[in-house]
Protein backbone atom coordinates (compact mmCIF):
# COMPACT_ATOMS: atom_id res chain seq x y z
CA UNK A 1 0.00 0.00 0.00
CA UNK A 2 1.13 3.32 -0.55
CA UNK A 3 2.07 5.55 2.19
CA UNK A 4 0.20 8.42 1.71
CA UNK A 5 -2.97 5.91 1.37
CA UNK A 6 -2.06 4.55 4.85
CA UNK A 7 -1.43 7.72 6.50
CA UNK A 8 -5.16 8.25 5.82
CA UNK A 9 -6.28 5.07 6.23
CA UNK A 10 -5.08 4.79 9.70
CA UNK A 11 -6.44 8.02 10.67
CA UNK A 12 -2.83 9.29 11.20
CA UNK A 13 -3.94 12.17 8.94
CA UNK A 14 -7.38 13.55 7.81
CA UNK A 15 -6.60 13.60 4.33
CA UNK A 16 -4.77 11.82 1.56
CA UNK A 17 -4.01 15.40 0.00
CA UNK A 18 -2.82 16.46 3.60
CA UNK A 19 -0.58 13.31 3.48
CA UNK A 20 0.73 13.64 -0.40
CA UNK A 21 2.39 17.16 0.42
CA UNK A 22 3.86 15.97 3.46
CA UNK A 23 5.50 13.09 1.42
CA UNK A 24 6.32 16.10 -1.22
CA UNK A 25 7.73 18.51 1.33
CA UNK A 26 10.15 15.49 2.70
CA UNK A 27 8.41 15.37 6.23
CA UNK A 28 7.76 11.67 6.17
CA UNK A 29 10.18 8.81 6.08
CA UNK A 30 10.10 5.25 6.26
CA UNK A 31 12.87 3.23 7.79
CA UNK A 32 14.80 6.17 8.33
CA UNK A 33 14.62 7.11 4.41
CA UNK A 34 12.85 10.01 3.14
CA UNK A 35 9.62 8.42 1.45
CA UNK A 36 7.50 9.59 -1.82
CA UNK A 37 3.84 9.27 -1.97
CA UNK A 38 4.03 6.55 -3.90
CA UNK A 39 6.45 4.09 -1.59
CA UNK A 40 4.98 1.11 -0.92
CA UNK A 41 4.57 0.29 2.99
CA UNK A 42 4.97 -3.48 5.08
CA UNK A 43 4.39 -4.81 8.09
CA UNK A 44 7.30 -3.94 10.29
CA UNK A 45 8.00 -0.76 8.71
CA UNK A 46 8.79 2.32 10.77
CA UNK A 47 7.18 5.71 9.83
CA UNK A 48 8.01 8.86 10.85
CA UNK A 49 6.77 12.13 10.20
CA UNK A 50 6.27 15.47 10.99
CA UNK A 51 2.65 17.61 10.76
CA UNK A 52 2.68 20.63 12.49
CA UNK A 53 4.14 20.81 15.76
CA UNK A 54 4.11 17.24 16.09
CA UNK A 55 6.83 14.58 15.90
CA UNK A 56 5.20 10.90 15.36
CA UNK A 57 7.31 7.83 14.99
CA UNK A 58 5.19 4.66 14.36
CA UNK A 59 5.36 0.69 13.82
CA UNK A 60 3.23 -0.40 11.01
CA UNK A 61 1.61 -3.60 12.32
CA UNK A 62 -1.05 -4.12 9.25
CA UNK A 63 -2.12 -3.02 6.25
CA UNK A 64 -5.35 -3.25 5.13
CA UNK A 65 -7.07 -1.17 2.27
CA UNK A 66 -10.19 -0.57 4.35
CA UNK A 67 -10.33 0.24 8.06
CA UNK A 68 -13.72 1.41 10.49
CA UNK A 69 -12.55 4.11 12.59
CA UNK A 70 -12.69 2.36 15.75
CA UNK A 71 -9.87 0.37 14.42
CA UNK A 72 -7.82 1.91 12.46
CA UNK A 73 -5.40 2.66 15.61
CA UNK A 74 -4.94 -1.20 15.63
CA UNK A 75 -2.70 -0.65 12.44
CA UNK A 76 0.32 1.05 14.23
CA UNK A 77 2.06 0.90 17.31
CA UNK A 78 2.66 4.63 18.59
CA UNK A 79 6.80 4.14 19.41
CA UNK A 80 7.45 8.10 19.73
CA UNK A 81 4.90 11.02 20.09
CA UNK A 82 6.36 14.93 20.56
CA UNK A 83 5.53 18.25 20.45
CA UNK A 84 7.86 20.29 18.74
CA UNK A 85 8.23 23.58 19.65
CA UNK A 86 8.43 25.76 16.19
CA UNK A 87 10.70 28.72 16.49
CA UNK A 88 9.91 31.83 14.30
CA UNK A 89 12.67 34.15 13.88
CA UNK A 90 12.10 38.08 15.08
CA UNK A 91 11.98 40.82 11.81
Amino acid sequence: MRVDKYLKVSRLVKRRTVANELCDAGRVQINGRPAKAGTEVQVGDKLSFTFGPRYLEVEVLIVAENVRAGDAATMYNVLKEERIKEEFPLD
